[in-house]
């Protein structure tokens, strides 16, 4: 049902509000994703994950923490568009395939700082963000601050709203992230 509820839109059917980042990520992936696609239904929802997402990778956290950040919210959440696109993005820094790895599995990571920040936001998710000294002594110990703290709370908004759109619109892995799933 849902292919039919949340179509595949392309750059001309969908909502004219949406036709402008559609065609901006169309542009930059080389093709347009059906997670996108299917997004463009609700311009509002593509427009704000798009803004969500560049105000993330705008923080103060280094790429790899970044992407430690989605693959952790990708797997908790079991959204296997995001796993492939964000196993992608890691394969392409050359990450270490322990490290991947242990992200796909949702496993302990082999890095102790990455291993810090998994930590720290599996247990943002679990206290709704009422982390206390336990949970924040261990993230600041490896390097992280205060400012990485509350740029966790918007990674962890942003790939919320990601996963739990590509849930409902059962977006399928599509294009050269294939080979990624």
């Amino acid at each position: 049902m849902s292919a039919t509820v949340f179509p595949d839109h392309t750059i001309e059917s969908a909502p004219a509000a949406a036709r402008p980042a559609l065609a901006a990520i169309a542009e930059k992936q080389g093709f347009l994703p059906s997670a996108a696609a299917r997004m463009a239904t609700s311009p509002e929802v593509l427009g704000g994950f798009l803004k969500m997402n560049a105000l993330f990778e705008a923080t103060t956290l280094d790429r790899l923490s970044r992407e430690v950040l989605s693959m952790t919210m990708a797997t908790r959440n079991g959204c296997h568009v995001c796993v492939a696109m964000h196993t992608g993005i890691l394969t392409s820094l050359d990450a270490d395939p322990a490290l991947l790895a242990a992200l796909r599995e949702g496993a302990p990571l082999p890095d102790e700082r990455l291993e810090a920040l998994r930590q720290f936001i599996l247990d943002a998710l679990a206290t709704s963000g009422a982390v206390g000294d336990d949970a924040l002594r261990p993230f600041m110990e490896h390097g992280y601050t205060s400012r990485n703290a509350l740029e966790v709370v918007l990674g962890i908004s942003a790939y919320t709203l990601s996963t739990f759109a590509n849930r409902m619109t059962d977006a399928p892995v599509d294009g050269p992230l294939a080979r990624f799933a």
